[in-house]
């Protein structure tokens, strides 16, 4: 009885992970792929189930090769190749000292990281794996007893919410949630090239190629290693490329068997072809150039996990991060075609010192298809952002982003000047890229770094990475006070002030902004501005009555009209246009517009960005009165200064009255 009841001790239950379960909830999204075909006919297994004397690594990078299943994920795959270059980014991604599977210590489960959005995150999983037939059916590594792959593969499938989620994506972004770096991407040049693709995107020459493969084993190139070979006196430059279906489909002049191995002597060619295991095959560089779209490289990572140039090889000792997001009627400005582009975040980048300096914009996800909640276990500290990391990178719904950056004086900047000007540096266009991002030289100084969405009013999060040889500092650029257009305090003098109070009523008075056929249907408040030398200083206040967090976007127009008793009506606004108009609608309690008016009749329309917004307001109205002004030369213990005649005519006398009787006003 005693042996059973250690043996029931011993073999205590393995275990199982409720958030990311064996069934096909974890394996399926939408059943749109050819995955769906095998609904049903996928079961779990743990290693111990799939072989004997499973381990998690191996010595001999023979037996590391990835192989990829019937999961169309070898954009994720390719990036793992990341790993077995760099023992840093291995222990980053798949931690140490976890239990093996023949230690008394193993219960089942594993621990994996990612990074996303900024941090570096833990994905804990059970080992079960999905099989068919009872092996791996998505992938694994050349020997089938090592599981580090398929392990890793369940975590990111995790992440994404389901492993179907996983079919098709970019190589980029699986190497920056591998790394944590950047990855860049190039256009290959070749004969018949499709022009207007070049324009759009870098296109690589084959001398940078060259030069880029000295880090080939430093970092990932996608999937090709190039290696040279001198044929009576002509250079062939041959490149191994890795296929992670496995498969050996290429049937070009360096394939086994093929026409170019007869430019070489027999020997060399035997060696060649025995270095090759299944799932690659050799091309030379022409044939490379002409045949493959695009070339896609992280940036290396050294062993104190910082970057290195790709252009340079030189350290990216310094980085810096900020997040931001675009809201709508606040920061979502667009592209530089429309006029409110420099509402858009800003960013201050100050270079300390001559730098190689690459910024990264990296947008977050717009929409979510599965419910994330703990499923992942966060490492970092994320108070700053309140982030939920566990929601997945899938949906692919991403905004067209750009980045441009602006070399500035900062203590005298001059924001539409400086945006009216050539960028020092930018994104060529917007792209659907999940990140985009510019590397360049820049000297000492101030330089402006605009984030950007295509569209104006495109809403999303974003997260603003620099990193540079130099010390650098990044700061955000807040927007100048909501009172003050115009940045600057009112002139001294004197003012009167009149507040008056309105409300917007559904189906009533709550028109919308002017891109609104409703807008006539605004509260609508006279101004008068009495016949004056020159024009008038006017401030106009629109002020919610609502708590912070509740602001609706708000703004107004200022209308010249006829005279005093004009009423708005839907055909007027067909061709009036505001004199003064404070826009874009912002999410503030208070928005305030300085202005100087002529003389005549006005009116003050308040209005909420949507139609039908419901809120109660004030709107104040502060105009300037201009007096005549005399200056008092009397010395009378200190000098008087510029008063107004109303007040100085009483102040003056009295003073001189008391200065005759020996008394001074101080």
């Amino acid at each position: 009885m005693l042996g059973e009841k250690k043996q029931l001790i011993v073999k205590r239950d393995l275990y199982t992970d409720p958030t990311f379960p064996a069934s096909d909830t974890s394996i399926f999204f939408d059943y749109c792929t050819p995955l769906a075909q095998f609904r049903g006919e996928i079961s779990w297994l743990r290693p111990k189930d799939i072989c004997s004397t499973p381990r998690l690594f191996s010595n001999n990078l023979q037996d590391v090769q990835v192989k990829q299943g019937i999961l169309g994920d070898c954009w994720f795959l390719c990036a793992c190749v990341a790993l077995q270059k760099s023992k840093y980014l291995l222990n980053k991604v798949i931690p140490p000292g976890q239990p093996s599977w023949t230690d008394e210590s193993y219960q089942g489960c594993f621990t994996c990281r990612v990074w996303q959005f900024g941090h570096w995150v833990e994905v804990t999983i059970d080992d079960r794996l999905p099989c068919l037939g009872g092996k791996l059916c998505f992938s694994q590594c050349q020997t089938e007893d090592l599981f580090w792959l398929p392990l890793l593969e369940k975590a990111y499938a995790k992440v994404h919410g389901s492993y179907e989620q996983l079919w098709a994506g970019q190589v980029a972004d699986a190497l920056v949630d591998l790394t944590g770096g950047i990855a860049e991407r190039w256009t290959l040049k070749g004969p018949g090239r499709n022009v207007e693709k070049e324009k759009t995107g870098m296109v690589l020459e084959r001398a940078v190629f060259r030069r880029l493969m000295n880090l080939k084993e430093r970092c990932v190139i996608s999937c090709s290693v190039l290696n040279s070979r001198q044929v009576s006196g002509k250079e062939i430059c041959l490149l191994r490329i890795r296929n992670p279906w496995g498969r050996r489909c290429w049937r070009g002049p360096w394939c086994e068997g093929g026409q170019g191995w007869s430019q070489l002597d027999p020997v060399v060619a035997s060696e060649l072809l025995s270095q090759i295991q299944e799932g690659e095959f050799w091309v030379d560089e022409e044939e490379f150039f002409r045949e493959f779209d695009e070339i896609t490289m992280g940036f290396p990572v050294n062993e104190e996990g910082q970057l290195q140039s790709l252009y340079t090889e030189k350290v990216l000792y310094h980085s810096q991060n900020l997040f931001g997001s675009w809201v709508r009627g606040q920061s979502a400005g667009g592209c530089r075609n429309n006029s409110s582009f420099p509402t858009n975040p800003k960013f201050w980048l100050r270079v300390c010192e001559k730098s190689e300096v690459c910024i990264a914009l990296l947008q977050k996800h717009r929409k979510y298809s599965a419910d994330w909640a703990g499923r992942i276990k966060n490492v970092t500290h994320l108070a700053e952002e309140n982030l939920s990391l566990t929601e997945g990178i899938q949906g692919k719904n991403y905004q067209a982003v750009g980045l441009h950056v602006w070399k500035v004086e900062k203590k005298r900047f001059n924001l539409p000047k400086t945006l009216s000007a050539p960028p020092v540096v930018g994104t060529v266009c917007h792209s659907y890229d999940r990140e985009v991002h510019v590397c360049c030289d820049l000297s000492p100084g101030f330089y402006l770094v605009v984030p950007s969405t295509f569209l104006k009013d495109a809403v999303g999060n974003f997260l603003l990475r620099v990193f540079s040889t130099g010390r650098i500092s990044l700061s955000e650029l807040k927007p100048p006070p909501t009172d003050a257009a115009l940045s600057e305090e009112l002139p001294e003098g004197e003012w009167e002030t009149v507040q008056l109070h309105g409300c917007w009523k559904n189906g009533q008075s709550a028109g919308g902004s002017r891109n609104f056929p409703s807008f006539h249907i605004n509260p609508c408040f006279p101004l008068s501005i009495p016949a004056a030398p020159g024009k008038s200083s006017v401030k106009v206040t629109l002020r919610q009555h609502c708590q912070d967090s509740k602001c609706r976007p708000i703004g107004f127009h200022i209308f010249q009209v006829p005279n005093s008793s004009w009423k708005p009506h839907i055909s007027s606004f067909l061709h009036l246009e505001p004199l003064v108009s404070c826009v874009p609608h912002c999410y503030s309690q208070e928005v305030s517009q300085l202005c100087r008016l002529p003389a005549g009749s006005y009116v003050v329309i308040p209005s909420t960005y949507l139609p039908n917004t419901e809120g109660s307001f004030t709107v104040i109205i502060a105009t300037k009165i201009d007096r005549k002004r005399i200056h008092s030369r009397e010395t009378l213990g200190q000098v008087l200064q510029e008063v107004s005649d109303a007040f100085s005519i009483s102040v003056v006398l009295k003073v001189l009255q008391r200065h005759h009787q020996g008394i001074y006003i101080n």
